[in-house]
């Protein structure tokens, strides 16, 4: 049996931009991803701390030190630049692994600058 829990996520994230046509997906400073140990087009539950909406995309990689965190795609409509939003990223553990385990979590400050990891 395998149990579904959390791996990294990367905390309190400004959303820099939103682009409604693009195939769909969130761009994050690759910085971020790479601290947190999110790999490109891994899925991603994004949770908006500024209006509660969550989606579920994949994530892409932005350039690295651009501080870029952009919705893009479908989920443009449930998100805005400014808002404050969590990107979760989940991982298949066996039981013993679980109990072994210590998810990463990058918290942004200014900028999406990385201001902590967990």
């Amino acid at each position: 049996m395998f149990i579904k829990a959390l791996k990294a996520k990367i905390h309190r994230a400004t959303v820099t931009e939103t682009r409604l046509d693009y195939p769909g997906s969130i761009a994050v400073d690759v910085e971020l991803m790479e601290a947190a140990g999110i790999l490109p087009y891994e899925a991603v539950l994004m949770a908006n701390v500024t209006s509660g909406a969550r989606a579920e995309t994949y994530i892409v990689p932005a350039p690295a030190g651009s501080g870029e965190v952009s919705v893009l795609g479908a989920a443009a409509r449930l998100f805005n630049p400014k808002d404050i939003i969590i990107v979760i990223n989940f991982a298949y553990y066996t039981p013993d692994e679980v109990k072994k385990l210590k998810p990463r979590v990058v918290i942004c400050g200014e900028d999406n600058k990385i201001k902590e990891i967990l």
